[in-house]
């Protein structure tokens, strides 16, 4: 472990309970049933939290199935709420709304607002542009539903992290360039944005030996991709840091850890937003890899969580503020 010794001191214990492991399609199936089976089981034990979830259908992009979306509102009814349309995480391949609910609950809870998370189609089995146009179908159908919902939709931006993050830039630029519904901010946390990190010839020497590597890298963008990473003509709406233009983007809060392997494509996508002319708010946080601020036990990913939420609090109209775990 050459890069050990950067990593966040308290946090360093963690990486003897990685596991060993190589990202491939044929341990996809076991890794999704595992995931969502720990998921289902922690939902299954009460968190107290002030909310309700609901799960629905809504008419998929044309030719493509319906895409399930769960909504987490605030139990009691409320005009005017901000909402969030979440993306989870997975390199592309792994990921659901449930697994995403230690985040999505208590973040409804705190800011008393309503999250719309997405069940889009995972790769390899669907690749790009499938999984970006279910989150464009359910940002749609969110923006129709918003009085409904008790939304705001002056007050509606996209939420992720890692891929979902990488996901919901992308959304950000389909958004503005289909005229689609207008988003007020984006919370990124380490975005995975430029499939060309798997090809860099000078790759950053202290970035992406854990919990993401540059293996698994490659492998995710393959799969969302359908063929290799780097190649010329990729879509900017496949990987956000293609786009030339990144003027008239919403505002954009993003954290990333200094040992994150997307350390590097982050910064440079913030500079050019900022060159851009977008607000951005950019907090790099120093011993953290890919996935730190997981378990607020530790102080670096507490500190990194509060960051995230101070963020969103500043795009809420009510301005409510409680802490439910985070």
């Amino acid at each position: 472990m050459k890069t050990a010794h950067l990593v966040d001191p308290e946090l360093r214990p963690l990486l003897d309970l990685m596991p060993a492991r190589v990202l491939e399609a044929s341990v996809l199936p076991a890794m999704r049933e595992q995931r969502q089976a720990a998921a289902l089981e922690s939902l299954s034990q009460d968190d107290g939290l002030p909310v309700c979830v609901t799960h629905h259908h809504v008419e998929g992009s044309k030719g493509a199935p319906a895409v399930r979306v769960a909504v987490i509102s605030p139990q009691h009814a409320r005009k005017g709420r901000m909402g969030i349309l979440h993306i989870h995480g997975g390199g592309y391949v792994l990921g659901s709304p449930e697994q995403s609910m230690p985040l999505t609950r208590p973040t409804a809870a705190r800011h008393d607002c309503v999250i719309v998370s997405v069940d889009y189609r995972l790769a390899p089995e669907t690749p790009f542009p499938g999984p970006l146009e279910d989150c464009y179908a359910a940002l749609v159908w969110m923006a129709e539903q918003a009085e409904s919902l008790g939304i705001d939709s002056a007050h509606m931006g996209v939420m992720g992290d890692s891929a979902g993050a990488g996901l919901a830039a992308s959304l950000a630029l389909l958004a503005r360039d289909r005229g689609g519904p207008t988003l007020a901010f984006q919370n990124l946390m380490y975005p995975m944005l430029d499939d060309r990190t798997v090809t860099e010839s000078h790759p950053n020497p202290v970035t992406g030996e854990f919990a993401w590597t540059r293996e698994d890298n490659r492998f995710g963008w393959q799969a969302y991709l359908g063929h290799d990473a780097g190649l010329a003509e990729i879509s900017c709406y496949a990987a956000a840091a293609r786009a030339e233009d990144l003027s008239g983007l919403p505002p954009v809060w993003m954290g990333v850890g200094s040992i994150d392997l997307f350390l590097d494509e982050n910064i440079d996508y913030a500079r050019r937003l900022i060159r851009a002319g977008v607000p951005v708010e950019f907090s790099i946080y120093p011993g953290g890899f890919h996935g730190f601020n997981g378990d607020p036990a530790y102080a670096l990913a507490r500190r990194a969580r509060e960051q995230r939420q101070d963020a969103l609090a500043g795009f809420n109209p009510l301005r409510n503020k409680h802490h439910y775990g985070l």
